[in-house]
């Protein structure tokens, strides 16, 4: 069996700082989510809402820096 693990990450050295950042966005959306534990009691909805807002806050830093706005 391969391990096509599609969460590797490109930038290695960055994965501490997506840790923190998907922490601090599973806390703004109210879903309990464990750093490091178990979160095999969360739904698939929860863990997917997690992701989804991690994805809509960092295409929006991303505009900004290419439109040249501040993040705020």
């Amino acid at each position: 069996m391969t391990n096509n693990n599609s969460s590797r990450m490109e930038v290695p050295q960055a994965k501490e700082a997506m840790n923190r950042f998907k922490m601090e966005v599973a806390n703004e959306i109210g879903v309990p989510l464990k750093n490091g534990g178990y979160n095999g009691d969360l739904t698939s909805a929860q863990n997917g809402s997690v992701g989804g807002e991690m994805v809509r806050q960092m295409i929006r830093r991303q505009e900004e820096e290419m439109s040249g706005r501040q993040q705020q």
